[in-house]
């Protein structure tokens, strides 16, 4: 079996562009190399499912997927909501720093709840001073809110969690079985995706960008939500090519339209935590009876074993945990944690899910087992912290106007302009039938062209 497991080797693509994302580690490197990992195993799908004779070749313009890991979306006469809330990010306490994690209300009325203070940044500040960050972290998730305290990489590599991360594969694949890959009569070389339905059943933000990549390859997306969410800061860079839509799973109506979904998908792709789709009655069993053909990738905070597989987390706290932001802050000669410039674990964790899905389907369309691919952004951050750096890349990367395409985007929130895509396999570039759209905009149904 030749499920991915490991980044393509450099010379294995083309590669245009320089620059690199300044940062203590190889942020632009990974970007480049995640890039890679969707076009190659976009080009065995591509020879796997006969749509050519011979292997596509894949060319990456390196300082555009540099760019894809920030913000892809240019707003044109409006401005994006910001991605923060008010009280989010790093506080001194009485012996390090931590973070808190307060863009969703019941995690920011967590925080507040241990601080016992008022939701003003001044107040939370004066309030974490007087704990020790071991016990303000603990007190904080133990309370259902998200913290992490800053942690050099020697203090990570000698935490229970990060011994337990080593043993962990970058993808681990479990439960080996066949499946009978559906049809796709509209399938081309230039769409090689076209009629995949991909259920999307994630948060912010790897889980949508590997959703966004297969859309961008011409994968029917449909987007899962509770009623009302919304994550105002990232929905219209994320949200580009799929039908989102509200359903409530903590109702039985709800959760039976969800059956109907998942049966008729053909890709499955969920950010819930180990035990949580069980919780739902969504067991492997119970999937492999509505779905028994369907691809499935998944992916958590802090790993798959150990005791943190089962906290919640996100890229700036894995940051945290993991020793990023420390080094970082090394680095940069700095008295405060230094992140990546950009949020390089949930992009490149999301770009190697979708270059999961794309592995297990040419798996399958050549005869072989397959197996469900499980991601974490604690894993990615391993990967970065060893990856290479190339110093001779000095030349700072931002954005330009020639970045961006000229045609105009008419998102949910208003006008503006995408990134130009990174990648390109064989006839296939990146391109996208839908514009950016809000959520709960569309029905919970397949479209009737996603065949």
């Amino acid at each position: 079996m030749s499920l991915l497991a490991t980044l393509p080797a450099a010379g294995s693509y083309h590669r245009v562009g320089a620059g690199m994302l300044p940062s203590a580690f190889a942020v632009s490197e990974l970007a480049t190399a995640s890039f890679a990992a969707v076009g190659r195993e976009m080009a065995r799908l591509i020879q796997a499912i006969n749509l050519s004779r011979n292997a596509p070749e894949v060319s990456i313009d390196h300082r555009l997927a540099s760019l894809w890991f920030g913000y892809s979306f240019k707003p044109e006469g409006w401005d994006m909501p910001s991605l923060w809330d008010a009280v989010a990010g790093d506080y001194k306490a009485a012996d390090g720093w931590i973070r808190l994690h307060t863009n969703l209300p019941r995690h920011r009325s967590a925080a507040l709840k241990v601080l016992a203070t008022q939701p003003e940044r001044e107040a939370v500040a004066k309030a974490v001073r007087s704990w020790s960050v071991s016990d303000l972290e603990t007190a904080v998730v133990a309370e259902g809110g998200v913290a992490a305290a800053m942690r050099s990489r020697t203090e990570w590599l000698d935490h229970p969690q990060g011994r337990a991360l080593s043993r962990d594969p970058l993808i681990g694949w479990q439960g080996p079985r066949y499946v009978n890959l559906r049809d796709r009569p509209r399938a081309t070389a230039d769409r090689p995706l076209a009629g995949l339905r991909v259920l999307d059943l994630t948060r912010v933000l790897a889980g949508p960008v590997s959703t966004r990549t297969l859309a961008g390859f011409g994968a029917e997306v449909l987007r899962i939500d509770p009623p009302g969410w919304d994550e105002p800061g990232v929905i219209p860079d994320i949200s580009l090519g799929k039908r989102c839509a509200y359903l409530d799973l903590k109702s039985e109506t709800g959760l039976e339209r969800l059956h109907g979904l998942l049966a008729q998908a053909d890709v499955f792709v969920h950010g819930y935590r180990p035990g949580a789709l069980e919780a739902l009655g969504l067991t492997r069993a119970k999937r492999d009876e509505l779905a028994p053909n369907r691809i499935e990738v998944t992916l958590d905070a802090y790993g798959w074993q150990g005791p943190w597989s089962t906290r919640r987390g996100f890229d700036s706290l894995v940051q945290m945990s993991a020793g990023i932001a420390h080094a970082g802050m090394g680095w940069a000669n700095a008295d405060k944690p230094t992140p990546l410039p950009v949020q390089a674990l949930d992009h490149a964790t999301g770009y190697l899910m979708a270059a999961a899905v794309l592995s297990a389907l040419a798996e399958a369309a050549s005869g072989n087992s397959i197996m469900h691919a499980h991601l974490s952004l604690a894993r990615t951050a391993e990967l970065l912290a060893v990856l290479g750096k190339d110093e001779a890349q000095s030349a700072p990367i931002t954005p330009a106007t020639t970045d961006y395409g000229t045609a105009t985007e008419a998102s949910g929130w208003g006008p503006g302009h995408r990134l130009n895509p990174a990648l390109r396999v064989g006839e296939a570039t990146m391109r996208w039938d839908l514009p950016a759209s809000k959520l709960g905009s569309s029905e919970p149904v397949w479209p009737l062209n996603a065949n």
